[in-house]
Parts: structure tokens; sequence; C-alpha cells
């Protein structure tokens, strides 16, 4: 794949984890612990462990075709019409995607801050700053993710501090009073959200340094083990103050940020809680953007992807304001439908190339 822009290792880790950790800090801690209640940590555990070997997998296809694309060593390891056939559906959902992640924005603000906002006024001036961000371009991108990670991680960090004093750690146990079901149930929902996604990560890849090639793989598994670490500590905190609720309260961060209180000096402070976790859907939904522009890029062999910058946004804004605008139905997606369609678009033509790749290595 040939473009003029490179970043270091260190940066593509941050956006990696920028990425997987966006907007799966709001979202996940909720349902994984109304289905699996205490137990909600051992099944983001059993959904990270399946991220490591997407991971893997997806670093071995890097180092056999170095330099290049996901599209590009489909085509190596399958050949053009069959990677056309995986890429229909691949393209497809990936559109849905990007409008999703500004679906749960726009459901976000609309049952915390911006009550009376109408959502499709949320969601064009978000798919305006995306659209403007992804035409930046990844150097760009790469040098904003370090202050934006601060500032959510810092904010994030700052709630489960100033909560502390209303930890209450029986809430922790029992571990699994309901068994091991629950617990596979939760995990399947975590692995679908955000776990499966990084496949579509390999396309973006190439846009390491060359003189970093060999330092991805370990920086990419640090992200992945700090994005594992901080949901956990989320998850962890949530139950901790809030027992039984957290899993019937959903944005359990914004509700821990609604709790803190400090003699009269530091109190509701959940508005800039709030925007500080919009940060993360923001930054994944730009990032998402940019990957998508890339993929269509490489299909429809244009030389400046930024050309489809504005009508891609749009064509997912449209997405955004007239599917899945009942939340509940919303809700059934994301827990029940995306990890199997996650599963079938992203990973099985990843696993698919990956075993072609093997096979021919071996019979040579």
């Amino acid at each position: 794949m040939k473009q003029q822009e490179y970043i270091s290792s260190i940066q593509m880790s941050r956006i990696f984890l920028f990425f997987l950790t966006g907007s799966s800090i709001v979202i996940i801690p909720s349902p994984l612990t109304h289905i699996a209640g205490n137990g909600a940590w051992i099944s983001l555990l059993i959904s990270l462990m399946l991220g490591m070997l997407l991971l893997a997998c997806m670093m071995y296809l890097y180092r056999i075709y170095p330099g290049m694309s996901f599209i590009e060593y489909s085509r190596a390891a399958l050949g053009k019409w069959i990677t056309l056939l995986l890429l229909i559906p691949f393209v497809t959902v990936m559109f849905w995607h990007v409008a999703g992640i500004v679906i749960e924005i726009g459901y976000f603000f609309k049952s915390t801050m911006l009550k009376e906002t109408p959502t499709y006024a949320v969601n064009a001036l978000f798919f305006i700053m995306i659209a403007l961000t992804a035409r930046a371009g990844i150097e760009v991108m790469a040098r904003m993710a370090a202050f934006l990670l601060l500032l959510m991680f810092g904010f994030v960090i700052l709630v489960l501090v100033l909560v502390s004093n209303l930890y209450h750690f029986e809430y922790l146990l029992p571990v699994m009073p309901d068994g091991i079901r629950p617990i596979l149930h939760a995990s399947y929902i975590s692995y679908g959200f955000p776990y499966a996604e990084l496949v579509v990560f390999a396309m973006i890849l190439p846009y390491v340094r060359k003189q970093d090639t060999y330092k991805v793989r370990k920086h990419l598994f640090a992200a992945l083990v700090v994005n594992g670490l901080i949901i956990m500590l989320s998850i962890i905190g949530s139950i901790l103050v809030l027992g039984p609720l957290a899993g019937d309260l959903k944005y359990s961060l914004y509700q821990l940020a609604r709790l803190i209180y400090i003699q009269e000096i530091l109190e509701r402070i959940e508005s800039v809680i709030g925007f500080s976790l919009i940060v993360g859907f923001y930054f994944k939904t730009a990032i998402l953007l940019l990957i998508l522009m890339r993929v269509l890029a490489e299909l429809l062999k244009l030389r400046n992807d930024k050309l489809l910058t504005f009508p891609v946004a749009f064509i997912c804004f449209m997405l955004s304001v007239t599917t899945y605008t009942e939340e509940v139905k919303m809700e059934q997606l994301v827990n029940v439908i995306w990890p199997f369609l996650n599963s079938f678009v992203y990973v099985l033509p990843m696993l698919l190339i990956a075993a072609v790749t093997f096979i021919k290595r071996c019979l040579k």
C-alpha cells in the first residue's frame, strides 16, 4: 500500500488503544454487570484472552506480508474475486459500524446532558467533527491521540479515586452466584464489542514506519493489556459503589461521577466527566471512518482517499438518523447480533487468510 503518511509504533499503539477503549469504557460495564453480576470482570478477562488471540493472528499476517494492508494480503492469499466477495459484507458492516457509534453518542446525550436537543442535531455536529478529523490524516490523529488519551484516562481514574469513600468490598461477593453460564454470556458480548472489531485495524498497520515494524507487536499487545485493565477497573469500581444496581444503570462511570461530593467544594462534576468520555466516542469513530475510507480507496483504486471523506460521512449520518431509532432495539443488536456479525464479517475472513497462508507456507 502506498501512502505518504507514516507514524511510529508508539503512536499506532495509542490509536489502537483509543480504538478499543473509546466507546467501550462507557458502554461495556453496564451490560456485563447486568448479565454476569459480580463476575463481570471474569467475563472481560475471557474476552480479553480471545482478543489477544485475534491480535496474535493479525500480527502473524503483518509479519508474513510486510507493508501490505488487509485487502492486499487477502488478494495475495485468496485471490482477487474471493477477496471481493469477502469485502462486500465487510464494507457494508463498516458503514453501519460508524453510524452505530454515533447513534450511541446520541443516546448518551439524550439520557444524560442534552435531553431536549434533537438527536439529529447532535449526530450532525459529531459527524462534522469526525469527518474533519479523519480528513486531517493519520499523522494529525496520532498527535491528537496522546493528549486525548491523557484526558480520557485521567478523568476515568479521577472518578474511580474520588468515589473510593463509597466502596463496599462486600459487593464483590459472591463472584458467581448463578454459575458459569452468565459469565460466558457476558464474555460473548465483550468479545464482540470491542475485541472482535480489532481486525479492521489491519488496514492501517502499513502506516507504521519501516524502522519501527519490529516494535509494533509488543506495543499493540501492551495497548491491549492497558485497555483490559482500565475497563476492568471501571467494572469493579461500578460494582463496589453501586452493588446490585450496577447492571441496571446505563453509563455507570457517568453515574459514579454524579455521586462525587467533597465538602461542598467538589460536586456535580458529571458534565465534565461526560464530555471527557464523549471524547472516546468521537475519536474512535474518526479512526473507524479513516479505515473505511482506506478500504473504499483500495477497492475503487483511488490514490486520494480524502476525496471520500464527506460523501462517506454523509451516508453514515443518514444511517445514524434512520436506523435503530428505538434504544431497546439498539441494545438488542449490540448484545446479541453484533458479536455474531463481527465474527462472521471481520474475524472469519482474517482467520481464513491466516489458515490459507499457513498451509501455503507449509507446502513450500
